[in-house]
């Protein structure tokens, strides 16, 4: 896939400056045919070293930022490169069709499987066709199609999420799109076969969680995962969007606050700089990820699959008094 290269983000800018000096220096050297080749594997070195000690400490919302990199693999990118024979099912059959989440059946590694995800669109015309990754009620209902078509099949079902949120608009609202996604949390908690969800970019609210009850849920390494935007908890608690990093840091929203609150399973490595920077490396660290649990949940019999996932999310939660 050739993306046309965007702008650094602010925290990145250090080492675009770098990055831009070290072309200049190859360019003069050329030009004038000097022989500058110690200056470039310095420079090269200093560019390493930058990268190292910007992504490496990332603020929870710096990995916000890089979540929501027009750049990032989206899911048809996952599902062309990680899954094979992928056939994609329409509609709902209820009401319409939902650009927003594609799915169907597709192979990953030696597992059929049912698989769907939230798909936006890296320039305007695809954005809008795609709804920008926000489903609509159909959007769920063709979810649980899937869900049900992968019990009937005895196959597994894998979702991969990334969205700001279920799509608000009015005819969203007469359709019952918290209905719809109410259903789908009740219905993947008894689904009789093994389930994966991956936060591979934004997984925001109830538009996240109505593909994500699943028994192991995993989140690229600079994904976020959250109830509300961090510019969403920041217009309330601090009446202004501009509050949003701090609004990030008390969200708890990253990977790592996630793994450590167990409210997810496991954590998948990013490339240096996000998975936008390599999109190879991005997709076989996802699909290696994915096989591993599905071996895993494929040798557990289905009734102590359903007592542990029930148990699993029986789990999340503190609760503080008398209850």
């Amino acid at each position: 896939m050739t993306l046309m290269k965007l702008p650094p983000l602010d925290f990145e800018k250090p080492i675009a400056e770098l990055e831009e000096k070290l072309a200049d220096l190859k360019k003069h050297s050329r030009a004038n045919d000097i022989n500058f080749d110690h200056e470039v594997r310095r420079m090269e070195g200093k560019i390493e070293e930058t990268k190292r000690a910007i992504y490496e400490n990332l603020t929870a919302w710096q990995r916000v930022q890089i979540a929501r990199h027009t750049a990032r693999p989206y899911s048809l990118d996952y599902l062309q490169l990680s899954f094979s024979n992928f056939i994609e099912l329409h509609g709902d059959r209820l009401y319409a069709e939902d650009r927003s989440m594609p799915g169907g059946f597709a192979t990953i590694g030696s597992h059929k499987c049912a698989v769907i995800g939230h798909q936006k669109g890296r320039e305007l015309k695809e954005n809008i066709r795609r709804n920008f990754g926000c489903a609509n009620p159909e959007g769920y209902r063709k979810a649980l199609r899937l869900m049900q078509m992968a019990q009937k099949f005895g196959r597994p079902f894998v979702s991969l999420i990334d969205t700001p949120g279920a799509y608000p608009g009015v005819g969203a609202e007469e359709r019952h799109i918290s209905e719809a996604i109410a259903v789908n949390l009740r219905e993947m908690m008894v689904l009789r076969t093994p389930t994966v969800a991956v936060v591979i970019g934004e997984g925001g609210s109830g538009g996240a969680l109505g593909i994500g009850v699943a028994d192991r849920v995993m989140m690229l390494e600079n994904a976020y995962y959250s109830v509300i935007s961090p510019e969403g908890c920041a217009a309330i608690l601090w009446k202004h969007r501009k509050h949003a990093p701090e609004a990030a840091a008390a969200l708890k929203l990253t990977a790592r606050d996630l793994l450590d609150l167990k409210l997810i399973d496991g954590i998948i490595p990013e490339p240096l700089g996000g998975a936008h920077q390599d999109h190879a490396a991005a997709i076989a660290n996802l699909k290696k990820a994915v096989l591993g649990q599905l071996d895993e949940l494929s040798k557990i019999p289905t009734d102590d699959l359903l007592a542990q996932r029930y148990a699993k999310f029986r789990r999340v939660g503190e609760f503080a008094g008398d209850i």
